[in-house]
């Protein structure tokens, strides 16, 4: 249960992020709602198939379709609330890559698969639904800029398999490794601190 709802968390998170950046290219009803639903779910399908857990997971339980589009409708409706666009977006992407990462970390471990690649799976958990939702709306993946993105979610995976050696129950393990995640991309965009460029400057 207790996972289940981080997961569901995750979605509620991912699914904002997607209002709110199909909001901004002003697209239409349909259009807001299926990038809302491809960056709830995108991560977790492919994380999925990976491990071979088909029908994907929002295929076998309704609830995840019934939550985005719940989801959605509140956006919209509350949409003159998010007064910060930019920041409103930034939060729910960030909270939404410490739930996702945590939660494929732990769908990895269901699989047995080792902590390395728990660790890829929850990183792709994390990332994979904002790649689709930045490329249907004709921008670069935050992923694939200089950004701290996906070094949150691999430092976070691997703290969280530290803590789990020390004689700390395996829960609050993950909600360190939830926090590290979340803590590592906030200070990293408070500090401008980002990945060094390969491109020599003009």
């Amino acid at each position: 249960m207790f996972y289940f709802t981080l997961d569901i968390l995750g979605t509620i998170a991912f699914a904002i992020s997607g209002v709110l950046v199909a909001m901004e290219k002003r697209l239409d009803v349909f259009g807001v709602f299926i990038v809302a639903f491809v960056t709830a779910v995108g991560g977790g399908s492919l994380r999925d198939m990976l491990i071979g857990n088909t029908p994907v997971i929002w295929m076998q339980q309704s609830v995840y379709a019934i939550t985005i589009i719940a989801t959605v409708i509140f956006a919209i409706i509350f949409q003159s609330k998010l007064k910060y666009f930019r920041r409103s977006l930034f939060l729910f992407d960030t909270l939404g890559i410490g739930l996702y990462t945590m939660v494929g970390i732990e769908k990895g471990l269901s699989a047995g698969l080792t902590p390395i690649m728990c660790v890829a799976l929850g990183t792709m958990t994390a990332s994979f639904g904002g790649v689709i939702r930045d490329t249907l709306c004709n921008e670069i993946p935050v992923i694939f800029r200089k950004e701290i993105y996906a070094t949150a979610c691999i430092l976070g995976g691997f703290s969280y398999f530290l803590l789990r050696e020390l004689p700390i129950a395996d829960a609050y393990a993950y909600m360190a490794g939830l926090v590290i995640v979340i803590g590592i991309r906030l200070l990293a965009v408070r500090f401008k601190i980002a990945l060094p460029s390969i491109y020599p400057k003009n």
